[in-house]
């Protein structure tokens, strides 16, 4: 049987950044993963989402070309073409990260990743904490075993579903939609969180007529305010239809051949809907079964494996990152919890993730991206706060590219100056929330950042502005 200082369940972005830097720091790391090198992010979540949502904003500003004086005569999608760009994308993404693991000296293990019945396993292997039992895909039969001294739970989540919906392939999760070989004429989404403007915004610009179902009293309700209002204001514009605090029929919902038809409450009344397909985009449940958790002494709760500050259960040998523990589910955040459980593993400083300091982004057009603290949970926490406020339409290098609307926010404390936030809508934001995330983590205050020299023409140069906004000294408006 294979030892190893550190076995890591997953290969997604947490787990094979952690197998990583635990290479870099001399442990002897093997990576077992069931599917494919990449996980949710690289297969059916960022990198593929994010490719089409580029093709969609490109067709939608060729359909525009001739504001900025260029005829291209009639334009078309290819969605085979489309999808194989994607495709092609995601396998050189994985190759890249195959290409990881043999630089690093990681051995990876292909198949379904069991912890097994430990008893006894220190008499039997002098050091060992546990066992992974290596499955082949039909989960049951053992192919090999390996040892470990810790492990590293990376094991990601799945699209939440609905209870009482019936199985049919018109009603789809983010994971089948990414399948879709044409673009529906129509399609409702449930669900107007991250993923469901995402995809809202895609399949418009691809020519669908798209109707939002959000149950909240707005969409992307764990935004700013004035970035929900701002982003529903033009959604209407693009005729995409918006209906909030409306909740979902589940019994109410039939499918077959001709399309998809639901019955929705808002209002006190009841609402029919009908669309060729229905997205289902209500969130991400954490894959906490079927890989032996119960044999250890790691604690789930409410859906999520419980961890602390350094990323460790309360089984002292194992750690889990990523979807599976909840909270900010992101790749760049299971990634830092990845290097933060190692570095703990192996006696460093660890420096978890603050999810008032994690940059977010949603990737619709126009794109949104915020880090901090929303004015009112600024306003929540008993500070008294400051705002600067600039439009994009002041922007010269907005107007350049043809896309000024949104603007950049800041939230600011007005006793010190510090920065509590920033939101942000308009284009290729981004691209420079990372600014603002920085100011953050170095508890530069709003005046600071607005006197710091910010290259013409950019888009970038908007934070300045709006810092300095909070002071009512900006100075292009």
């Amino acid at each position: 049987m294979q030892q190893y200082d550190i076995v890591i369940l997953g290969g997604g972005p947490g787990g094979y950044m952690a197998a990583i830097r635990a290479a870099q720091l001399g442990k002897r790391t093997a990576l077992v993963e069931k599917e494919k090198l990449g996980g949710t992010c690289l297969h059916r979540g960022c990198i593929p989402s994010k490719t089409l949502l580029r093709s969609a904003e490109l067709f939608e500003t060729m359909k525009r070309s001739t504001s900025f004086g260029i005829r291209t005569g009639s334009v078309s999608v290819d969605f085979g073409g489309v999808q194989a760009r994607k495709d092609g994308i995601v396998g050189q993404l994985e190759k890249g990260v195959q290409f990881l693991m043999k630089k690093n000296g990681i051995d990876v293990y292909s198949g379904k990743g069991v912890i097994a019945d430990a008893a006894g396993i220190e008499a039997a292997e002098a050091g060992l904490h546990g066992i992974i039992e290596i499955r082949s895909g039909d989960g049951e039969t053992v192919r090999e075993a390996i040892g470990y001294r810790d492990l590293i739970v990376a094991t990601g989540s799945r699209p939440r579903r609905i209870a009482g919906l019936p199985a049919h392939e018109r009603i789809m999760s983010s994971d089948e939609a990414l399948a879709m070989t044409e673009v529906p004429a129509s399609i409702i989404i449930v669900g107007g969180g991250v993923i469901g403007v995402e995809w809202a915004s895609m399949l418009s610009d691809f020519g669908a007529q798209v109707t939002i179902i959000e149950a909240a009293e707005r969409i992307v309700p764990t935004e700013d305010a004035d970035i929900s209002r701002e982003l529903a204001r033009l959604f209407a514009k693009r005729k995409i239809k918006v209906l909030i605090g409306a909740k979902l029929l589940p019994e109410s919902v039939t499918a077959d051949e001709a399309g998809v038809a639901l019955e929705i409450e808002r209002n006190g009344k009841t609402e029919r809907l009908e669309a060729e397909r229905m997205l289902v985009s209500v969130g991400r449940a954490a894959n906490v079964e079927g890989f032996g958790l119960e044999r250890t002494g790691a604690v789930v709760e409410r859906g999520v494996i419980s961890v602390d500050h350094s990323m460790r259960t309360a089984d002292s040998h194992i750690y889990a990152i990523g979807d599976v523990v909840g909270g900010l589910q992101l790749a760049h955040v299971a990634s830092h919890e990845g290097i933060a459980a190692v570095e703990s593993i192996c006696g460093l400083e660890t420096h978890a993730a603050d999810p008032s300091s994690v940059p977010k982004c949603v990737y619709s057009r126009p794109e949104l991206a915020s880090v901090g603290l929303s004015e009112q949970a600024a306003i929540d926490s008993g500070r008294n706060v400051k705002v600067g406020k600039f439009s994009f339409k002041a922007i010269g290098k907005a107007l350049v590219f043809g896309e000024s609307d949104g603007f950049v926010k800041v939230v600011a404390d007005t006793d010190t100056g510090a920065v509590l936030g920033v939101h942000m809508i308009g284009p290729h934001v981004t691209d420079f929330i990372g600014e603002a995330a920085l100011a953050q983590l170095l508890e530069a205050t709003s005046m600071q950042v607005g006197r710091m020299i910010h290259p013409h023409p950019t888009l970038s140069e908007i934070i300045g502005e709006a810092m300095l906004g909070a002071d009512k000294l900006a100075l292009g408006m």
